[in-house]
């Protein structure tokens, strides 16, 4: 409950003060490319329960066709303002409003596509759903994109067993400092 409402009251105070930066975001990447702004995808929430989390779009249409995969900083899939907001992590925005509508958190795993299930133990599986996935998770905010898929999964789970607000506002200060010090992905 306490969580909730603290997700609550951040994400909508943040929706409101960046609505500068999504017209500047939004108007950048339709100037370099056709077709939607926000990118949809359909991800696993809490108890696997699906839902669609927003992002800036950051790779040209259809790029997503090919499946799921992690990106690299050389992947030509993305855009020249895709690489930018990504490298700031301006691409997460949109997912503000996931939290606000309920369906993620600030802090939490990030959220998987349900292919990946089988990339887990049955019981990683699921104890890392039972919590709602986050924007930022620990590992985000300790190795950002250079974690490993072990050392993701393990720091999600550690993220489970140890969550508190007070753990998630340190995790949200961390994941600042990631972004603005070492300059994103």
């Amino acid at each position: 409950m306490c969580k909730r409402l603290f997700d609550l009251i951040v994400s909508v105070f943040l929706l409101v003060c960046f609505i500068p930066v999504y017209g500047l975001v939004a108007l950048a990447i339709r100037f370099e490319s056709t077709g939607n702004v926000i990118f949809t995808q359909e991800r696993v929430g809490k108890n696997g329960k699906l839902f669609y989390m927003f992002k800036f779009r950051s790779m040209f249409c259809g790029a997503d066709k090919e499946g799921p995969h992690f990106t690299s900083s050389t992947d030509i899939r993305v855009t020249r303002v895709g690489k930018f907001i990504r490298k700031t992590s301006l691409d997460e925005l949109p997912q503000l409003l996931n939290v606000a509508l309920g369906h993620m958190s600030l802090v939490g795993p990030r959220p998987n596509v349900l292919v990946q299930q089988n990339e887990y133990t049955d019981e990683d599986w699921k104890t890392r759903n039972s919590v709602k996935p986050g924007i930022t998770g620990l590992a985000q905010a300790t190795l950002r994109s250079s974690a490993s898929k072990q050392q993701r999964l393990d720091l999600d789970l550690e993220y489970v067993k140890k969550r508190t607000i007070c753990f998630d506002v340190l995790i949200l200060f961390l994941t600042v400092k990631q972004v603005f010090s070492r300059g994103g992905h």
